[in-house]
């Protein structure tokens, strides 16, 4: 699915594909991340995996290194 049509809903569930395209990842380095739980939260639906996109953004927050853009020095 292109990052276009991804919902801007921050409690949307992603699939797999959606979560890598919006890190800039492949699926197999989140999977390898999942085997070693590392990596942002992803819930268990059943046997299917989704991340909610709200986790994703915090995450990437939360390993942003450097000032924030915007931030004075």
């Amino acid at each position: 699915m292109p990052a276009s049509s991804l919902s801007l809903d921050t409690d949307a569930l992603l699939r797999e594909q959606d979560a890598a395209d919006l890190l800039s990842l492949s699926v197999r380095t989140l999977q390898s991340w999942r085997i070693r739980m590392a990596g942002p939260p992803f819930v268990q639906v059943g046997r299917a995996v989704r991340y909610r996109r709200r986790d994703l953004i915090a995450w990437i927050d939360a390993n942003t290194i450097g000032a924030p853009i915007g931030s004075a020095s």
